[in-house]
């Protein structure tokens, strides 16, 4: 990956807009969320609409979350909830295309993903990945589409909610200490430098110069904590309710968000993390609720943890899904794929902070009102890091393809 980055030009970090987010944490939570059993609850709509949990108030004064979203009612103003989220995509693969790239499925072309069009944009700052994703990529949507693979993101490899996790390449291999490692390093000096003499011109420099950034990145002590839990104190721990269970750490969710914390302190600029399991085409609410109240407690202690931290301003938080779940519950007592509305939620990082963007209908079946479409949504996300999403990036045939196409800035979602 990072030999590839290196032969290519990095663009300038600016394009005429201001950016307001230095950094993204994106949470996806896989599989469709149901947005009436988490931030649209619709407490007036017949049994087989509402489901069974109850609809709690906010801080957002008139706004309602459900019961399993206790903790992150009591944060709801630093928080803006689009209600109105749509796209047509009811497979789960099409719907993540949408959501990570901006654009429909194409049979000829896979556009690229929020993540990787920011490192192709930006770079990376230091030694540090500008894309990461906690603990792997858990859709090929999240990858860098036609852009060059330097541009994909680096995986963990492993989950920082295991005991003992440790993230695969940051440590030399069994055998090979800190004075054997740097004996190599100057074997291979040696050997480029005959050759540099041999070509008489500075084509190996620059073709290893990706080098380099790796030994940055294997030789500092800074960036390598970043991938690591160790030195976070009790308090913090357990802001994000992380308590040890065995081998794992509980909730998963407050291990990965706190590590995406880490990242974005030391420099990345896209981290996306994964978290459960939200499938639930049968037993919809015992397949939830016992991951409602892991993503409730790691998510509130995120933006908790970010504001007291100073970050929260340019930290663009993000959740979202590849579509939200059928506002009746089916026979099975599950619900269905809905991309027609469903919920995001956005914080941080420019947006506007105790809001409420859209709305559903009684039902939570159609968007009533602001409807934000996919392009809109994407168009916003770049507009807040800085980057005019109607410049062109060059696909494979020399042929420039926008970064968005007809997608406008949504000025409401904007503090």
């Amino acid at each position: 990956m990072l030999k590839l980055e290196a032969s290519e030009e990095q663009r300038p970090e600016s394009s005429g807009i201001s950016a307001r987010a230095k950094s993204v944490i994106h949470i996806y939570l896989q599989g469709g969320f149901a947005h009436m059993d988490s931030f649209d609850p619709k407490p007036d709509a017949p049994l087989e609409y509402r489901g069974i949990l109850d609809a709690i108030p906010t801080r957002i004064p008139g706004v309602f979350f459900s019961s399993h979203m206790q903790r992150t009612a009591d944060i709801a103003d630093r928080l803006t909830v689009v209600r109105s989220m749509t796209h047509t995509e009811v497979d789960h693969q099409r719907g993540e295309h949408s959501m990570f790239t901006g654009y429909r499925p194409s049979p000829a072309l896979v556009y690229p993903s929020l993540g990787s069009v920011v490192s192709h944009e930006f770079g990376p700052r230091g030694p540090m990945p500008p894309y990461v994703v906690v603990p792997n990529a858990g859709s090929q949507y999240l990858g860098s589409g036609y852009l060059s693979n330097a541009h994909g993101p680096f995986a963990l490899g492993a989950d920082p909610a295991r005991q003992g996790f440790q993230v695969r390449d940051l440590n030399h291999p069994a055998g090979i200490d800190n004075a054997r490692f740097e004996q190599r390093k100057s074997w291979k000096s040696l050997v480029d430098e005959h050759f540099r003499r041999l070509a008489q011109d500075d084509a190996v420099t620059t073709m290893d110069s990706f080098y380099q950034r790796a030994y940055s990145l294997l030789d500092s002590p800074e960036s390598k904590a970043a991938f690591s839990l160790e030195g976070e104190t009790a308090g913090t721990r357990e802001l994000y309710g992380m308590k040890p269970a065995g081998p794992v750490i509980r909730p998963a969710a407050g291990a990965r968000f706190l590590i995406a914390r880490r990242l974005v302190e030391a420099g990345v600029r896209f981290v996306t993390v994964t978290f459960g399991a939200w499938d639930t085409h049968s037993y919809h609410y015992r397949g939830i609720e016992p991951q409602m109240p892991d993503l409730d407690r790691g998510f509130a202690g995120l933006i908790t943890d970010l504001e007291q931290r100073g970050l929260l301003d340019s930290t663009l938080v993000l959740i979202t899904s590849e579509f939200g779940r059928t506002p009746r519950v089916n026979a099975g007592g599950g619900r269905d794929h809905w991309p027609r509305v469903f919920s995001i939620v956005m914080a941080g990082g420019g947006v506007k902070r105790g809001s409420v963007f859209g709305a559903s209908d009684g039902l939570a079946a159609e968007a009533a009102d602001r409807p934000l479409s996919v392009e809109n949504y994407a168009t916003t996300v770049y507009h807040l890091l800085g980057i005019d999403a109607s410049q062109s990036l060059m696909s494979p045939g020399d042929r420039p393809q926008r970064i968005v196409t007809d997608g406008e800035v949504e000025q409401g979602l904007l503090a």
